[in-house]
């Protein structure tokens, strides 16, 4: 082969192996990562201190000891972890539109979770389906929702209601005439404790001749309970589905002259209650734990932002109260 002919053959296979390097695809980094979101913008990386959390309260702690208590379980527990806490609440525990409106501010100003004790479940649900589709977390306190898989930090109610009645039970004979002071029934809890104490107070026999409500307010029930005396002068026993109200039906009570023949339960343990057990104005009362139900809501709502799982149910437990632990109370 002559020294011509040997160049052109080697350039020929040198412009090959270039053109074949050209017609292959080219190939990505070996090692190149994976496009990733800005750490701000993912929930397990965001700091304690620019998260938000709404707690909705069913009503104003002015004025009620309960609300107060969870108000400052949920401030104080923000305070120690170092988290937003807005607490908000209606005018009144009827004010469902209020509170709709007050969910839907909060979430147009960027809340990162939301623990709510909902006026009327049904109501609230779509705000709150509106808050999940926006990534917004979730969970309920006190009173139990309609989200299914959402999860509840509170009282077992109806197990409440059942011990309150109990102590009826106990102290009247069967076929003693007992009234029942219903919250707001369209509530969870209001049903549950109304359904409780139905049952406790029917398993033992006794006769249950009014199931009222009063809506959770102590005027109302001042009323409603000196409607129950005109119908049923001798009755003989009550139980109120919460504190204000029995203190409400106390007043009835009082002013009738028969506060001494009367049995009063009433719900919640709140001062001014143990006070009038201690006064010997009612018997008992079922205590909760208010302080823990914000504070709860605040600890786990952190979780969920965090893209913790939590229990479904979280329950804050039950105590009956009576001359003999009400000091604690006061």
């Amino acid at each position: 082969m002559s020294r011509r002919t040997q160049l052109f053959v080697g350039l020929s296979a040198a412009v090959a192996v270039i053109m074949s390097a050209c017609a292959m695809p080219a190939q990505p980094p070996a090692q190149a990562p994976a496009a990733q979101a800005p750490a701000a913008e993912a929930p397990s990386a965001m700091e304690t201190k620019d998260m938000k959390i709404l707690v909705s309260m069913k009503g104003p702690g002015g004025g009620n000891p309960f609300w107060a208590a969870v108000e400052r379980g949920a401030t104080e527990k923000g305070k120690e972890l170092g988290v937003q806490v807005i607490v908000l609440a209606p005018p009144a525990e009827s004010d469902v539109q209020a509170q709709i409106a007050q969910v839907e501010d909060q979430i147009a100003k960027g809340v990162n979770a939301i623990a709510i004790a909902p006026t009327d479940p049904a109501a609230l649900r779509p705000v709150l389906e509106k808050a999940q589709a926006q990534g917004v977390k979730v969970l309920f306190v006190d009173t139990k929702g309609d989200l299914p898989g959402t999860t509840f930090i509170g009282t077992n109610n109806e197990l409440g209601a059942k011990l309150g009645v109990d102590y009826l039970c106990k102290n009247l004979e069967k076929g003693s005439k007992v009234a029942i002071l219903q919250g707001i029934i369209t509530q969870s809890t209001g049903k549950a404790r109304a359904d409780g104490a139905k049952a406790g107070l029917t398993e033992c026999g006794m006769n249950i001749v009014a199931e009222l409500s009063a809506e959770w307010d102590r005027a109302k029930a001042t009323s409603v309970m000196e409607d129950i005396l005109v119908k049923n002068p001798d009755i003989q026993g009550l139980f109120a589905s919460n504190d204000n109200m029995a203190l409400g039906a106390v007043e009835a009570l009082k002013n009738a002259g028969v506060n001494d023949k009367v049995i009063v339960v009433g719900f919640d343990a709140n001062p001014d209650a143990a006070a009038a057990i201690l006064a010997g104005e009612m018997e008992a009362t079922v205590a909760q734990n208010p302080y823990n139900m914000g504070a709860l809501g605040v600890e786990n709502a952190i979780k969920l932002i965090k893209g913790e799982t939590i229990p479904e149910n979280i329950d804050t437990g039950t105590e009956l109260v009576t001359k003999e632990n009400a000091d604690r109370y006061k």
